[in-house]
């Protein structure tokens, strides 16, 4: 049976690995589909503490991984499917094969909501991002474009004006569904624009390898047009990767794990970290402290002997 297990290999996941290994715990780190959580779709990184010069986002995850491996935290690629409490700990299980730990770190992240469109895909890094707070500065005196008519997306759109010449909301509908304070503040902002009844067909250009537009849809009059712009932001929410969990932890209603006294969850062995459990900051250097944090709960909680 192992002391520890932390599923995710992101930013909290990797920090959780770094105390836990530094504390003689050698750890397992079980890396899902997406090695280094959402970081590693960031092309260029200027809001992590240490980078003067700034950092690419896949960079940055190889930089925290060789650090932990220098402590001796072993990985896995594997993906867990259910997570069954037993005596002394859990067995995880998922792809034919079972592990057994005392504790368990949940840092498994949440994953933006797309279109689903091949050209969003395709120029993911290349002006189409889901993240304001991340990449908003690269964005300067740019026409953006914003998909959404929720709180999410007008809190994006928002932020955006502080970068971009103008920012465009474009909602599949012809009235939003974001609270009254934000749409005030929404329509109050000279440099905000609203699309209604626009349907995405496609993001512009691929064939340039960077976003020049988008081409929409009139829901109502069948209309094709394009709208110009060298930013595409995603503003249509998250998915926290709890669901192996669901029924066991404590959620809320869109699935992120509630966490007390520091990182606990409902259940006493498991804690949670980063995006899985914050529908709110959802930054790297968040998402690394509570790691941290998760880290030595779970220190605490073997030191206890199980118990806290």
């Amino acid at each position: 049976m192992e002391d520890v297990v932390i599923l995710g290999s992101g930013p909290a996941g990797l920090t959780a690995a770094l105390y836990t290994a530094r504390a003689g715990l050698s750890p397992v780190v079980l890396e899902g589909p997406q090695h280094g959580g959402q970081l590693t779709t960031t092309t260029e990184v200027d809001n992590f503490p240490g980078f003067p010069d700034g950092i690419t986002g896949p960079e940055l995850i190889e930089r925290m991984k060789a650090q932990v491996l220098r402590f001796g935290t072993r990985f896995m690629t594997r993906s867990i499917e259910s997570v069954v409490p037993e005596k002394g700990g859990f067995i995880l299980s998922g792809e034919d094969e079972v592990l057994h730990t005392k504790t368990l770190i949940i840092a498994s992240g949440a994953s933006a909501k797309y279109l689903g469109l091949p050209s969003e895909k395709a120029l993911m890094g290349a002006g189409v991002s889901a993240c304001a707070t991340c990449d908003g500065f690269f964005f300067k005196e740019r026409e953006i474009v914003v998909i959404g008519g929720g709180d999410t997306a007008l809190e994006e759109a928002i932020f955006l004006t502080r970068f971009g010449k103008s920012v465009t909301i474009v909602h599949r509908r012809d009235r939003l569904r974001a609270s009254k304070a934000m749409q005030d503040r929404a329509h109050a902002n000279e440099k905000i624009r609203f699309a209604w009844n626009k349907e995405v067909l496609e993001v512009l250009d691929v064939s340039k390898g960077q976003v020049t537009g988008v081409r929409v849809k009139d829901s109502v009059t069948g209309e094709i047009s394009e709208i110009p712009c060298q930013g595409f932001f995603l503003g249509i929410g998250h998915t926290p990767n709890s669901h192996f969990v669901k029924g066991l932890c404590d959620m809320d209603d869109v699935g992120y794990i509630r966490t007390h006294d520091g990182t606990k969850t409902s259940v006493p062995g498991i804690f949670a970290a980063g995006d899985v459990q914050d529908p709110t900051y959802r930054q790297a250097i968040s998402a690394a402290g509570s790691g941290c944090m998760a880290a030595m709960d779970a220190e605490r909680f073997l030191e206890a002997g199980g118990h806290g």
